[in-house]
């Protein structure tokens, strides 16, 4: 039995005469860039994470991109972050000149440690990222709690956290703003790319739309030299159909967790925590485990995909390399690279699968 880490062919098929009529109405009026499409997801949006802007782009690293831009950061300045995460967020603080300074994480919610937020930030910080990863938000209470002390606005990167809870409130209406991605294997994912800013500011929300369209409020009058990263109208389309759907996705991504942690039970493999401060909605389960490549090579042996998220942390990336961070800077996060593995996960995935996964780990156990 062969179980993919990911089957979006399946939650297509489920969807697919919605996602039909959204083609045909695009074609028909021809509103392949913005459009009303778009727009009547950023009001769908917003109203979902409970903000009162979203404004739709092309990716999520434009997301990033555009919040920082919008809020004058460059070079000379500094933006706090996260070395455990995908190099997007870190990408989108270089785009705009700045430096990125990284902060560990803690080890068992993998998102940012706010104990040593305090100790990172110098008169050049412009900005906090936390990462909500995996689909769990960052702890921001403390988060902003400094941030607010300091003077420092929070942006969060909710780009794998869609429809994810802390204390009640959805994830991207923390901070100045939100950053979500729509990449097709996301929570709640575009057929192609798309991404989206959450705000309740209503300046800053004005700037970034002129930002995503070359700096422009009115066609052919542009006020400074802003970007092009807009969204296609089908892709806005697209995603009014699935948002519709992903409280019950989520649900699903949920209950498939909850499989996992009963069948993973005693292997001697450490299951993911969910936070006592949130509602995880699990865009990726992942486990944890001192012989993970020997498992991993289990599963693989077996016609069973997993994923590494991520195997390289940022400040080991040669990429990165002119920051001067070396190994050992950022102990938690490395130690963990070592550790995870990703299994199969998403919304429809059998409890057959999902047993058949957690057999071929339980033997992996006994071998190693």
């Amino acid at each position: 039995m062969k179980v993919p880490f990911v089957d979006l062919k399946s939650l297509h098929n489920e969807i697919k005469e919605e996602l039909g009529e959204v083609f045909v109405r695009v074609l028909d009026n021809s509103t392949f860039v913005l459009g009303p499409e778009v727009q009547q997801f950023e009001q769908e949006f917003a109203a979902y994470t409970g903000t009162a802007h979203c404004i739709a782009v092309n990716t999520g690293t434009a997301a990033l991109h555009l919040v920082l831009a919008a809020m004058g950061i460059g070079p000379g300045d500094e933006v706090i972050t996260v070395p455990h995460t995908f190099i997007a967020t870190a990408e989108a603080i270089t785009a705009v000149g700045a430096r990125p300074v990284f902060v560990d994480i803690n080890p068992v919610s993998f998102t940012m440690d706010a104990t040593l937020l305090e100790s990172a930030i110098t008169t050049r910080t412009r900005a906090i990222i936390p990462v909500d990863l995996y689909g769990q938000v960052a702890d921001m209470d403390p988060i902003l709690e400094v941030a607010e002390r300091r003077g420092i606005p929070v942006v969060e990167d909710a780009c794998q956290a869609h429809g994810a809870e802390y204390k009640g409130r959805k994830a991207g209406s923390f901070g100045i703003a939100g950053c979500f991605s729509f990449y097709p294997g996301k929570n709640l994912g575009a057929c192609g790319e798309g991404g989206a800013v959450t705000t309740n500011d209503s300046k800053l929300a004005a700037s970034i739309r002129m930002w995503r369209d070359h700096g422009s409020s009115k066609r052919y009058e542009h006020v400074f030299p802003g970007l092009n990263m807009r969204m296609e109208g089908l892709q806005g389309g697209i995603l009014s159909v699935k948002l519709k759907h992903l409280d019950r996705w989520n649900d699903q991504r949920r209950h498939a967790a909850t499989a996992y942690n009963h069948a993973l039970a005693g292997s001697g493999i450490t299951t993911p925590t969910e936070m006592p401060y949130g509602r995880h909605v699990y865009h990726l389960y992942v486990v944890q485990s001192e012989n993970r490549d020997a498992l991993r090579q289990q599963l693989t042996d077996a016609g069973i995909e997993s994923g590494l998220h991520y195997p390289i942390p940022l400040h080991l990336q040669q990429a990165y390399r002119s920051l001067g961070y070396k190994k050992g800077d950022f102990p938690i996060t490395e130690r963990t690279k070592n550790r995870i593995l990703s299994l199969p996960m998403y919304p429809g995935i059998q409890t057959e699968a999902i047993e058949r996964v957690a057999a071929e780990l339980k033997e992996g156990c006994l071998v190693v």
